[in-house]
């Protein structure tokens, strides 16, 4: 089950062509392409006739051909042609998705589209100031459902483990978590005080000697997540701390897309306060985060097929209440808004 009425990512801007082609977003596949004009356009992909995905028909203009017997359709999925007696029938129509482009992603409302806002999505400080780098990589695809991602990335600890040669540091092992209910979602984190950089950071922070690191690791409904990671010299970190001139500070930014139940596509990047203008940085950066990122889909993949087949029940401990919380509100998310569609169909 997942939550409909909240913005999804569908795609890179730049995958979104001219072209006709299909994407699935929560089970559902929708025909995505660009008006003569630029504007991004989501049908179902279905034509309501025999069912031919629309995506395997031809654009013509600014309306889809169905490959099969015809059938035109409008950006707004009402269909403009028929064959036959030239009456078209009144259901020849296919959903129309609502969809943005913003931060260099298209996004895409599952839901009512009467609801579909572009000011609630995800805000990213930073995206667009000179003074901070940006380093991105291709969306992966993951055999696992979303949530476990989400878990993942609620879960600083995991990188003792996982991420040895990257992240992973003596304190990441047992340092205590604190978590934060928010409105949006959950914030595990916790200060780190005065130890060695993480082999990752220590490539790219700009002092000398130990650190005072935090890690804020925060997802969002239904399935986006900010990973800030912060180091400054040690004696100057900590809730309060003046924090030093040279602090460095990473904001790795995560949207997890549910494709199916069991698998996601995963778009990230990450925004830096260091070099902008440093291509030879940015390209060592997007190469280490995304082999960290492999060894996480390695991992959540032998998960997925652990839980999918277990034959005793699983555990949870101390350290899990972040993913706990998490999914018990985007639970009582969803039946809410599947009790409000059930009261409006009666």
């Amino acid at each position: 089950m997942f939550l409909k009425n909240a913005w999804y990512v569908a795609a890179w801007d730049h995958e979104v062509t001219r072209e006709l082609q299909q994407i699935t977003v929560l089970g559902e596949k929708i025909c995505v392409f660009r008006s003569e004009a630029g504007e991004l356009v989501g049908l179902e992909d279905a034509c309501p006739h025999r069912k031919l995905p629309l995506s395997k028909g031809r654009i013509k203009g600014d309306t889809v051909e169905c490959g099969y017997h015809g059938l035109t359709f409008d950006c707004a999925g009402q269909c403009v042609w028929a064959p036959g007696t030239g009456r078209i029938p009144s259901n020849a129509k296919v959903h129309a998705y609502p969809l943005h482009e913003k931060y260099g992603l298209v996004w895409i409302w599952m839901g009512n589209p009467a609801l579909a806002d572009p000011s609630d999505i995800f805000e990213i400080e930073n995206y667009d100031n000179p003074d901070w780098g940006i380093n991105r990589g291709e969306a992966m695809e993951l055999d696992c459902n979303y949530l476990l991602m989400c878990d993942n990335l609620l879960d600083p600890t995991h990188v003792a483990w996982v991420h040895q040669s990257s992240f992973a540091a003596a304190a990441t092992k047992d340092t205590p978590l604190r978590i934060t209910k928010t409105e949006e979602g959950i914030i595990v984190h916790r200060w780190m005080m005065d130890h060695e950089p993480a082999p990752f950071y220590k490539k790219v922070v700009e002092f000398e000697g130990n650190c005072d690191r935090l890690q804020h690791y925060e997802v969002r409904y239904p399935s986006h997540a900010l990973i800030k990671a912060v180091f400054t010299p040690a004696g100057t970190g900590g809730p309060d701390g003046p924090l030093h001139e040279n602090t460095f500070v990473m904001d790795s930014y995560n949207f997890m897309t549910p494709t199916t139940e069991r698998q996601t596509r995963y778009y990230w990047f990450q925004l830096r306060n260091i070099r902008p203008d440093d291509e030879a940085l940015s390209k060592m950066m997007t190469e280490d985060v995304r082999h960290a990122f492999e060894e996480d889909r390695d991992v959540l993949n032998e998960v997925q097929k652990g839980m999918s087949n277990k034959t005793t029940p699983h555990i949870d401990l101390p350290i899990d209440g972040g993913q706990l919380r998490f999914r018990r509100q985007l639970q009582a998310m969803i039946n809410e808004e599947q009790q409000v569609d059930r009261q409006m169909a009666e």
